[in-house]
């Protein structure tokens, strides 16, 4: 049995910190749904998941992911076309500090529109916002791509960003295959404390 794939291993994360009884998550990146889908099962109904892209084409995907589940059991989905970058206007005040997971899947949606990724600036933008969303002991799973036009520049700002977390307020690793550079890895940051005014 080999490693697990990166997206496997930040399912995993995930899954370990999510209260599967009142849990909050946010996917900050819906693409195809597959980790809204994964969020709200295991959430539960009690809890909730909010799932954000720029494209309705991926959260018409999400949503027919979700429709194709009636059977189980599925928290409750708010699906939100806007950027990531926004989504602190759309997350309910009382809830601000209190999520559990945020996840973010970078690049491009598959078999969509190829041109239109993720960006940088938006997507530092993105984790500022969820570092501060986050509660204690949360977790934020970055998935990062640099094989395509744009994805390495985006990888080294994002890989940077955590890499300067204060180690008091966060514990950031990293999750990748060595001998492939353009291959997909992951970040993943544990929020310790809340940074300081």
């Amino acid at each position: 049995m080999g490693f697990l794939s990166v997206l496997s291993y930040a399912h995993k994360l995930v899954a370990e910190r999510l209260d599967a009884h009142n849990g909050y998550a946010i996917d900050a990146t819906a693409g195809t749904g597959v980790d809204t889908l994964m969020l709200a099962k295991t959430v539960g109904r009690s809890g909730q998941v909010f799932s954000f892209d720029i494209q309705q084409e991926a959260l018409d995907r999400t949503q027919e992911r979700l429709d194709k589940e009636q059977h189980t059991v599925l928290a409750p989905v708010q699906l939100i076309l806007d950027s990531h970058a926004t989504m602190n206007q759309y997350i309910p005040d009382h809830l601000h500090g209190k999520i559990q997971v945020i996840m973010f899947n970078l690049g491009y949606l598959p078999s969509g529109d190829l041109s239109i990724i993720t960006e940088p600036d938006s997507t530092l933008t993105a984790l500022a916002s969820a570092f501060d969303l986050l509660a204690i002991r949360g977790i934020l799973t970055i998935v990062l791509y640099p094989g395509h036009p744009g994805g390495a520049e985006e990888a080294e700002a994002v890989q940077a960003w955590a890499s300067t977390l204060p180690v008091a307020i966060a514990q950031s690793i990293m999750y990748r295959q060595l001998q492939r550079q353009d291959a997909p890895y992951l970040i993943a940051i544990e929020k310790k404390a809340s940074r300081t005014p």
